[in-house]
């Protein structure tokens, strides 16, 4: 992609863009053209991120392992569900990802965790998450039942309105009144430390420094904007 395209494309971004500035926007837009790589250039290919490369992204630079959590995650910035993470939905994505506001990352998280995407976290859901996200003790005979009292205790935590399943409501109540309920039934959003921009790692990504030594930089790029702290 040349300068003024390049230039024009951050221009559109940075105006839909809550979180990040132009300067941000433009060393995640050269970043996102990394990963993907000779891809971009080439005519009636799908220019994105699929689902292994962004998990791969997901598990590399944020240290998640949940495979279900991950698979929610890449749901919540492919918005239109075409099966690709775009440069639109990198951007967007990534702004709520690592600066969203309480309220953002709220729905975000009701949203990776309501498996069905029918507006509720029911018993069922829970379960699974929990079963995937807890470490199974070899001295445990049944790990199962240990689960469901954990989702049990949970209910009574957080079902407010006590119809055995969770509504956004429900859940947002308890995390205003209890903020680590925020990931409640999994790790979807990055380490507090790891969400912040770094301004040194972001001139490094502008000097076009991820371009060089590619199988080694792939991920180190964002991983450089996020370290440090």
């Amino acid at each position: 992609m040349n300068r003024k395209k390049l230039q024009k494309l951050t221009d559109t971004l940075t105006k839909n863009c809550k979180h990040f500035n132009t300067y941000e926007v433009n060393c995640l837009v050269n970043l996102f053209y990394t990963l993907v790589g000779q891809v971009a250039e080439r005519p009636g290919v799908v220019v994105g991120l699929d689902r292994n490369a962004f998990r791969n992204i997901l598990h590399v630079t944020f240290g998640m392992t949940d495979d279900m959590i991950m698979d929610r995650v890449f749901r919540g910035f492919d918005k239109d569900n075409d099966g690709w993470v775009n440069v639109a939905e990198w951007i967007n994505g990534l702004s709520l990802f690592l600066r969203g506001s309480l309220e953002e990352k709220m729905k975000y998280c009701f949203d990776v965790f309501d498996l069905n995407g029918d507006g509720f976290i029911s018993k069922e859901e829970m379960f699974h998450m929990l079963k995937n996200s807890l470490l199974k003790q070899p001295s445990e005979e049944d790990p199962d039942e240990g689960i469901k009292d954990l989702v049990e205790i949970t209910l009574k935590k957080m079902d407010y309105d006590h119809d055995g399943k969770l509504s956004f409501a429900d859940y947002e109540q308890a995390v205003r009144e209890e903020t680590l309920l925020l990931e409640a039934f999994g790790p979807c959003l990055p380490d507090p430390k790891q969400a912040k921009l770094e301004e040194h790692g972001l001139c490094y990504l502008d000097e076009g420094l991820t371009r060089t030594r590619k199988d080694e930089l792939q991920f180190g790029g964002l991983k450089y904007i996020l370290s440090g702290y």
